[in-house]
Order: C-alpha cells, then structure tokens, then sequence
C-alpha cells in the first residue's frame, strides 16, 4: 500500500459515500464483541465515537485528561452546528454546503471528504434532537437557524448561545449510557503520553494516571485519537488551558505522517487582550456577526481620544464610522469568512484606528439591531454571551459597543488521514479536530461541531470496520509483550529527563517566550524572514527549556506542572514544523498569509499551479528534518478561482 493512498472512492461525488459503504467490509454482531478499541478524547469527536463504536457491539476503552467527559472543550462552542437542511426555503442544499465549505477553505480541501461531510449533516441535526438538544426554533415549530461567515444562506442551528455545551451534554448521555452497560470503560484524568505498535499495526497506548503519577498500558486492535488541536502552540488562544497537541504528535513520532501544520484559524471575534499576565482568551460568538455591525472611527484624531478614554464610543456620529466590512465586502459584509474579517480587523488597527487603549480592537456594536428588533429579541438570541461579556469586561452590550480582536482559534491542520480516517499507521484512526481533512485552509464558522459529530456518529462507526474485519482472529492486544514494556520506558524516561532538570524558570516562561515568536512571525501575517527567523528561535527557546525548567512537585504523584511541562516540550517541536510547513507554502490561502503573495487590494493571492495540495510530514528523528510527501488535490466539480465575497 502507498503511504498516501487516500482511498477515495471512484463515481460521481454525490455516489461516492453511498458506494463506498456497499464495497467496504463489515464485521458481523458476534464478532464485533471480540474487537476492543482505544478512543483517546470526549470531545464531541470522541463522545459521539466512543457512544456509537459501543452501542455496535465493541468493547471500548474511552480516555480524557479531564476530570470528567463532560469537560472536554467541545464545551465552550457557542454559535451553532451547519447542516444541509433548508428548513429557511432560502435555496440551501448539501451541494451548496459543500461548496460552501470548499470555496471556505480556499480550495485546499479534499472534494471527497468535504460532500460527505455535507452528505451526512442532516442526520446530525436528527440525531441530537432525538437526543433532547434543545435547539432554538421559530414560531411554526421548525428548528430555527442563524447565519455564519462565508455563506448567503441560514443553516447554522443552535441553542442559544452554549450550543456546544447542549450538543456535548447529548454525546456525553450517550456515551453514560454506554457506561452504564458495562460497553465503555471509562478511564478519567488519563492523559496518553505514547502510542504502541506491534507488527506496524497501533495495538495500544501508553497513559499517565494524572491523579496518582502512575504509568499504564492499555492495549486494543485499533486506537482513536480525538484530542483537538494545538492551538495552544501560541500561548494565548482561545482554546482551554489545558487543550494540547501532544496525544497526536506523539502519533506523529510513531510514523503517522501531520498535514498542512501551518493551517490555523485566527477567529475575529474574541475579547481582547488585555495586560500582560493573562493565560487565556475568551471567544465571543461569531453568531454575534448576525446582528452586530464591525466598526472602528473614520477619523484617526478619534480613535486617539478613544485610546486615551476621552471619548465614548455612541458619542461618534454615524457619518464618521467606518463599517468596514460593508465598505470592502458588500455581498457578505459583516458576515465574511473568519480569516477575511481578522485581517481586515488587523488592517484597520496596524492602520492607526484600533479604538483600546493598545489600539488592538475594533467595535462590534448591537445599537442597530436593538433599534430594529427590539432588546427582548436580542436578549432571547444572545443573552448568555451578552452577561459573560459584561462579566469579563465591565461594558454592558446593550448600552455600548462590544470590543473585539482576533485571536488564535482552530487547527486546520493535523494528523493525515485516507477516506477512512485512518492515519499513516494501520489501526490507528484520528477524528475531528485532530485530523486534517474537511477545512483546507479556513474553517467554516459552525463547522467544527459538524464535523465531530459527522466523524464519530456517521463515517467512523461504517469505515474502522473495513479494517478491523481482518483482525477478527487476532488475540486481544498483549500488554506483556516487548513493544509495550520498550514505549513505557521511553515515557518513563522522557518524564524523568524533564523532571530531573531541576532549573530555575517555570515551565509558563518558555510556554509565553514560544507563543509570543508563533504570533509575532507565525500569526496573522507571515513572510519567508520572519519564518526562519522563528524557526531558530524556537530551538534556541526549546534548548533553554531543556536545560533550566523547573518542575516543583512529585515525580509519582499528582503534579499538573509535570504535565504542562511534557505538552510544552510537544509545543516546541509543533511550533517548528509550523513555521516549516508555512516557509515551503509559498502563497496565501484561507488563514495563512503570506506577505509575498497578495493582491493589490491586501487579499490572499494562491498559486494553484504549484500548491494544490496537502503537505504531508514524516518524522525522521530527534533533531532531524522531516521529509514532506505531497498528496495532490483534484478538483472536478467545482472551478478553482480567487475568492471573493466582495
């Protein structure tokens, strides 16, 4: 077999899925109950997986560092799940997501992948509220929906503002349920620290018990990691503290090729840094986008005095506000894709008319919306999202504009996966967040919910079979065996090493110094100087960490400073392979922008004659560059063009 052989099925793409089920192998009930597997997360990637591989019949082992699933940080989504259902009559349809999503991520997707995606979205929506979700709905019954960046047409249902923590809730019954019966057990405040293959096939994993130090082994006949992404890489994020890339870069030393590493979304609507001691950044939802006008002061002489507190911001008349978005993007206006918005909010600011005190904001003003709807209807769509900004900030929306910066977001990028979603390893499947495949280059806002619930309710549970059906007769995984005892006393001697430094610096100082060079020259904007540049300084970063972290504690005892210090460590060698993915992409796409590459109105400019496809990595060892394979994308139903949402 081909390292990058993807396993796209041939025939017309809306047959292709349909096609593939009929072809691909099924294992039967009885046998189904020989057949453990490991899911490493429970997110709503994870939970849907683990709730449904189980319900089948197989016996799952399912982990989160959390204290408990419901944890995960599928949790904090806000805004809204896309799904293909045209309850609005506005001419919707799973083509139409699925150019959506394509156009979304400028081309730098996989048509397959992304139809399927569309394909399947509708069962999601039946499948939660079959599960009680309590989405919002409108005056005849029907579920209601908003609208999201990057599209003319309402498909983004939700509950409120916490529609990631409705549709978790539902994921985690399911999962409980599972539980319950004795299908799922259940391994909290586990964190997987290494993968274990035996025969080239992933057999099992290596895992931290995070309250007692101790190291375990848990062997399986296939593994599933569903851990998110490496957002964090940067330090500020809006991602939760504890969310890491670890668990799939350590895949990733274990032969399972990472693509497009440098895809990372910058989300524009996020509350804004705010002195330098804070740790995390708090999304505010793009569903506010809906009804809140962008703005910053047309005058310059005004957003000074708005910078030094001498004026309010409902003191500047409209005629001397500049609505952006609407200025520059008339189709889409305030409601352009994530990556076009951040850049434009970084535009106006580096311009001189940011409007805090750092000149790092722009306004998100609801006057409008409240003048025409009225309070109690906007209080009823984002009342929840209105206190907690009110809560954070002191300003209340209803009276003043809300302020807003971009901020690191989402991991387009991850772990390559074939139609299958399985990785360059056979047996080993990476889901959701974690793998590459259905975003390209920007995600759609309301996408990644999506796509966690598509992976493990309805494409994972249909393809692992096709692979396990073979391992049928294949005794249950030996956690005696070499390979096990050799990956337990490779972690065990990582742990040690990092424990035993015994330096002078916490491990927060290397984590600010490595995010402050990711977003001054692997953020936002990128150019070929800056990405060498912080390709040296993230060794030399990385090889001060190694000689002066301190790490307080217990080495076998509970000790959250030892596992930041290993998800750190992780993070340099991420932040490397970034910036090295972004050098060789020599043009601008979706949310990686090159300086290099642009138009002459400051757009992304691509170069489709020589980067139409996924950057595959390969790990070749410690301190040795990796080797790039390329997989080619191949566009036959939609036209490759620049995109526009002028």
């Amino acid at each position: 077999m081909s390292i990058l052989e993807n396993k796209i099925p041939e025939g017309p793409l809306a047959e292709k899925w349909s096609k593939h089920k009929a072809a691909i192998k099924v294992v039967s009930p009885a046998n189904k109950r020989k057949l453990e597997i490991i899911v490493v997360g429970t997110g709503l990637g994870g939970a849907s997986a683990a709730a449904s591989l189980a319900e089948l019949g197989y016996k799952v082992k399912a982990f989160c560092y959390q204290d408990s699933p419901r944890r995960a940080h599928s949790i904090a989504a806000q805004g809204g799940i896309n799904a293909a259902k045209n309850y609005q009559n506005d001419n919707d349809s799973v083509f139409r997501l699925f150019y959506d999503t394509i156009k979304g991520g400028d081309y730098r997707a996989r048509e397959a992948n992304v139809y399927r995606l569309a394909e399947v979205s509708p069962n999601i929506i039946d499948q939660c509220v079959a599960q009680g979700v309590p989405f919002g709905r409108e005056y005849g019954g029907l579920l209601d929906n908003r609208s999201f960046g990057g599209v003319l047409v309402s498909r983004t249902f939700y509950a409120r503002g916490q529609t990631g923590q409705q549709l978790l809730i539902g994921a985690y019954q399911a999962l409980n349920r599972q539980i319950s019966k004795g299908a799922v057990e259940m391994y909290n405040r586990h964190e997987m620290l290494d993968l274990v293959k035996i025969d080239g096939k992933a057999r099992g994993i290596i895992a931290r018990d995070l309250v007692s130090g101790e190291i375990k082994r848990f062997g399986a006949h296939a593994v599933v990691v569903a851990t998110g992404g490496y957002g964090n890489v940067f330090f500020l994020s809006t991602n939760a503290m504890g969310s890491n890339g670890s668990a799939a870069w350590q895949c990733y030393k274990r032969g399972a090729f990472m693509s497009n590493p440098c895809f990372v979304q910058i989300h524009p609507t996020c509350i804004p840094v705010h002195g330098d001691q804070q740790s995390k950044l708090t999304l505010m939802s793009e569903s506010l986008r809906n009804d809140g006008r962008v703005w910053v002061p047309k005058k310059k002489e005004d957003a000074i005095k708005l910078q030094k507190g001498e004026l309010h911001p409902n003191d500047i008349a409209d005629e001397d506000r500049d609505f952006y978005l609407e200025r520059r993007y008339p189709s889409y206006g305030n409601l352009v894709p994530r990556d076009v918005a951040s850049r434009a909010a970084k535009e106006r600011c580096d311009a001189g008319f940011g409007v805090n005190a750092e000149g790092k904001a722009v306004f998100l003003d609801f006057k409008y919306a409240i003048e025409r709807l009225g309070k109690s209807v906007i209080e009823a769509r984002y009342g929840n999202l209105f206190q907690m900004y009110e809560k954070i900030t002191d300003v209340d929306p209803y009276k003043a504009p809300m302020m807003i910066y971009p901020a690191i977001h989402y991991s387009m990028g991850g772990t390559w996966v074939d139609y299958n979603l399985m990785t360059t390893v056979p047996g080993l499947y990476s889901i959701g967040e974690a793998n590459f495949s259905d975003h390209g280059a920007n995600r759609l806002g309301a996408s990644a919910l999506m796509q966690g619930l598509a992976d493990g309710y309805f494409v994972l549970p249909y393809t692992i079979g096709d692979y396990l059906a073979d391992e049928i007769m294949t005794p249950k995984a030996d956690t005696n065996a070499p390979e096990f005892a050799a990956v337990e006393k490779d972690v065990k001697d990582r742990i040690e090493k990092l424990y035993n430094i015994k330096g002078s610096k916490p491990v927060d100082y290397f984590h600010k110094k490595l995010g402050q060079v990711m977003w001054d020259y692997v953020g936002m904007a990128r150019n070929a100087e800056g990405l060498k540049k912080a390709i040296e300084m993230i060794k030399e970063i990385r090889e001060e960490f190694w000689k002066d972290v301190r790490i307080p504690g217990e080495l076998d005892n509970l000790n959250p400073e030892l596992e930041k210090a290993g998800r750190v460590a992780d993070f340099f060698d991420i932040g490397e392979l970034m910036a090295r993915d972004a050098l060789d992409r020599n043009e601008s796409c979706g949310g990686h922008f090159r300086e290099e590459s642009a138009t002459e109105e400051g757009e992304a400019k691509r170069n489709d004659e020589e980067f139409t496809y996924v950057s595959c990595w390969e790990y070749k060892g410690e301190g040795v560059e990796p080797d790039m394979h390329k997989e080619d994308l191949v566009f036959e139903n939609v036209k490759l063009t620049q995109r526009s949402y002028k």
